[in-house]
Parts: structure tokens; C-alpha cells; sequence
């Protein structure tokens, strides 16, 4: 079975979730209302309500509930990418302008607030504190995260582990919260919830690496934005680590790092690219991946032998595989 298999069995639910979304963000403000909706129309896997969904199926279904854990989760994601686009002085994402390319940084900054509030207006209709406990200490860690990744711009000294912590920052802990909330949500045992959060965690942090291989080696068609945006920016992602240790690329590696920071990111990067694609960046970042999404996948031993551990399963080798 595909994974499209999966997206299509959870079709009418996500159908109910995509309406969801976009009455939420709708506003009688009419440039609100439209900077807000720029993003959501571009589409994206909504893989994050994809895993309350699934995690849902552990305990008592019921989707007015799970909207209300789905829907946040994807808001909190797409207005951290509007935010991020600033940041990343981004032209383009998932083939479109960016709300700050076709606006400006400031109409994007107050859009990604605008959407975060949203969001905790959602969640806030479920009753259970520990649901808000998780959600706030998830968007605490993801400021860190975001934070400490400009901290580290064109640090070439960091090390393996400050780049792991920043991405389950950044990335893995929604993922993670994602997953636990929706079995929180359907009344499953603490056990299942703390389970499927170890099955978040591994899966969010594999998908965060392969993200990082595909901005240096996919294409800008399978992007939606040129490769080496990264590095344009100064975000040394794990394949340079890694390139970096070799001493045979250290010198000129550096070289271009400090080139590109020169010039703020507006120069041609291919060079660079060419020789973290010649390293053993990409192979060891990819092999570190594959050892998460064994086990996120081991993660999920313990659970119920029904439909959706199996849909985990899946999608936690599609992550691992993706080329987009």
C-alpha cells in the first residue's frame, strides 16, 4: 500500500479539516484574510493532521475532537513557515511567492501571528489542561529552536549534537505533540500517547534531516524553491558537518562559507553544493535518517496490532524516502 492510499482513506476527515482550516483563517479583514489563505491554498502533505488522524484510531474516534487537535497543529506549522520565509529572506515555497515576497516582512510577521492565534483559539475549545500544557511547552521549544538556529548562522565549529537539538526544536517536537494529542484527544491510555510521542520525535527528526539532504541535492522543481537555500542564509546543516570533518574539503569549504556570508547570501552556491555533494555528507545524514525511522517504527511494538500502526509504518518509510 501506498501512501496515498492512506491519504485517501482519511480523504472525507481531511476534506473536514482543509475546511476547517480555511474558515479559520478567514477575517473580515480583507488583506488578513488574504495573506492568511496564500499559504494554505499552496497546499502541503497536512501530514501533521494526517498523524492526529491515525493516532486517533487508538482510542475513541471522534472527529470533532481530532479537528480540534488537527487543525492547530497545521495552523502552528504554517505560521512558523511564514515566519521562516522572513527570516530566510525567502522568494518562494512550494512553488509560490512567499506572503513576504509577494507582501512585505512586516504584513508576513503580523499574518504569522495572526495565524498562531488562531490557532490557540481552536485548541482552547478542548477542555483537558494537559492538551494546552503540551501545545505551549511544543511552541516554547520551537522559539528556541528558532533562536538558536540564527545563533548558529555560518558557525562552522557547531557540532552534530547542536544541530540535533535545534531541529527536534525546530521540527520534531510538533511532529511528536501532534501524535500524542490526537490519542490525548481520543482518550487512549498514557501509555499509547507517550508512545506514539517517541514515534513523533523519531519520525519529525528523520524528516528534518532528509529536508536538509533535499535543499543540497533536490532540484527546484521537487523543492518548490531553489537547493542551497540553507546555506545562503547561513544554516550549516548536518551533510556540511559532516562535510566539514573531511580534511581533504575542510579548507576550501570554509573558504566558500566565509564567500558566502560576505556576500549575505546573494551569490551563486553551486560550488559549495558540488563539494558537499562529493563528501560523505549526504551518505552519513542519510544512514542517521534510516536509524530514526527504525525506531520510530520500533516505537510502535508496543501498540495495538490494527490498520493505523501499519499507516505509521508506512508513513514513517515514506518520510525517510521522500523527494519532496
Amino acid at each position: 500500500m501506498k501512501i496515498v492510499d492512506i491519504y485517501a482513506r482519511l480523504k472525507r476527515d481531511l476534506n473536514q479539516i482543509e475546511k476547517d482550516l480555511e474558515g479559520n483563517v478567514r477575517t473580515d479583514h480583507l488583506l488578513l484574510s488574504e495573506t492568511s489563505l496564500h499559504l494554505l491554498k499552496a497546499g502541503g502533505k497536512r501530514l501533521r493532521p494526517v498523524f492526529v488522524l491515525l493516532a486517533g484510531q487508538f482510542g475513541s474516534y471522534d472527529m470533532e475532537r481530532l479537528k480540534k487537535i488537527a487543525v492547530p497543529m497545521e495552523l502552528i506549522h504554517m505560521a512558523s513557515l511564514v515566519h521562516d520565509d522572513v527570516i530566510d529572506d525567502a522568494e518562494t515555497r512550494r512553488g509560490q511567492l512567499t506572503v513576504r515576497s509577494k507582501w512585505d516582512n512586516r504584513i508576513a510577521m503580523y499574518t504569522g501571528d495572526y495565524i498562531f492565534a488562531k490557532a490557540l483559539g481552536v485548541i482552547t475549545q478542548l477542555s483537558d489542561p494537559r492538551i494546552h500544557q503540551s501545545m505551549s511547552s511544543a511552541l516554547v521549544e520551537m522559539s528556541i529552536g528558532e533562536m538558536e538556529q540564527i545563533r548558529f548562522f555560518f558557525q562552522a565549529g557547531q557540532r552534530v549534537r547542536d544541530y540535533l537539538l535545534r531541529i527536534k526544536r525546530k521540527t520534531a517536537l510538533l511532529i511528536a505533540v501532534s501524535c500524542q494529542l490526537g490519542a490525548m484527544a481520543a482518550g487512549a491510555s498514557e501509555g499509547i500517547c507517550l508512545s506514539l510521542f517517541r514515534y513523533g520525535y523519531y519520525v519529525g527528526m528523520a524528516f528534518q534531516i532528509r529536508d536538509d539532504v533535499l535543499d543540497l541535492c533536490g532540484t527546484e522543481e521537487q523543492l518548490g524553491k531553489p537547493p542551497g537555500s540553507d546555506i545562503r542564509q547561513g544554516n550549516i546543516t548536518l551533510p556540511v558537518i559532516y562535510a566539514l570533518t573531511e580534511p581533504v574539503l575542510n579548507a576550501e569549504l570554509m573558504s566558500e562559507l566565509e564567500r558566502i556570508q560576505a556576500a549575505d547570501g546573494q551569490t551563486d552556491v553551486s560550488h559549495f553544493l558540488d563539494m558537499v555533494r562529493s563528501s560523505v555528507g549526504l551518505s552519513r545524514a542519510e544512514e542517521l535518517a534510516e536509524r530514526y525511522i527504525n525506531k520510530a517504527i520500533a516505537a510502535l511494538d508496543v501498540l495495538p496490532d490494527i490498520r493505523a500502526r501499519d499507516d505509521l509504518v508506512r508513513i514513517a518509510h515514506f518520510v525517510g524516502d521522500r523527494s519532496y
